[in-house]
């Protein structure tokens, strides 16, 4: 029989696989089909969702703490190495690179990220690509925010300049960075 003790506590965060990181809203406890449950209600605040997990099932669902700091520098080792694109069909590897974003195992989202990167600004990616990539990019950039206590834009922007992926230059900081060299020069 499985331990019915709860092993996180409100405010903890924690990660779902299929979800990425969510926070302990709180431990509540629901009669179903007669028997009293234990649930752990879990926010998912970018997703705006919100996900009740037994606390007997947490453990078989993959619910667990967020990666440890040795966890995650793997992770990010991970994003320094060469890519390993296999020559196997799109969708195979489009279902493979689902399936490790979805176990919620930081290096294998790493793997992920680091297979489908961009080399060049300019470099072409399938729509497919591109939405995999995100997924991906996402998920441990949430991860790595809750972890180091950054938001996750300031994540994503870290996980990328560590793969060396060019950053998009934003034409309305560009006509900004114009004008304020037009106003001392004058």
């Amino acid at each position: 029989m499985a331990n019915n003790q709860a092993s996180f506590k409100e405010g903890d965060y924690v990660v779902y696989p299929a979800h990425g990181v969510g926070q302990i809203e709180g431990i509540e406890t629901q009669t179903i089909g007669g028997a009293e449950i234990m649930l752990y209600a879990i926010s998912f605040e970018k997703d705006r969702m919100r996900l009740k997990v037994p606390v007997f099932k947490a453990a078989n669902a993959g619910l667990r703490r967020l990666s440890t700091h040795e966890r995650m520098k793997d992770a990010l080792n991970t994003l320094e190495g060469r890519a390993r694109i296999r020559r196997t069909m799109w969708s195979r590897r489009a279902q493979e690179y689902e399936t490790k974003i979805n176990s919620g195992d930081p290096v294998s989202i790493a793997e992920v990220l680091r297979d489908l990167k961009r080399r060049t600004a300019d470099s072409e990616q399938s729509y497919s690509e591109r939405q995999i990539y995100q997924s991906a990019l996402e998920r441990l950039a949430r991860e790595v925010a809750a972890l180091e206590s950054i938001t996750e834009e300031q994540a994503s922007l870290r996980l990328e300049e560590i793969m060396g992926v060019p950053q998009l230059v934003n034409e309305f900081d560009l006509d900004d960075d114009i004008e304020e060299e037009e106003k001392e020069a004058a």
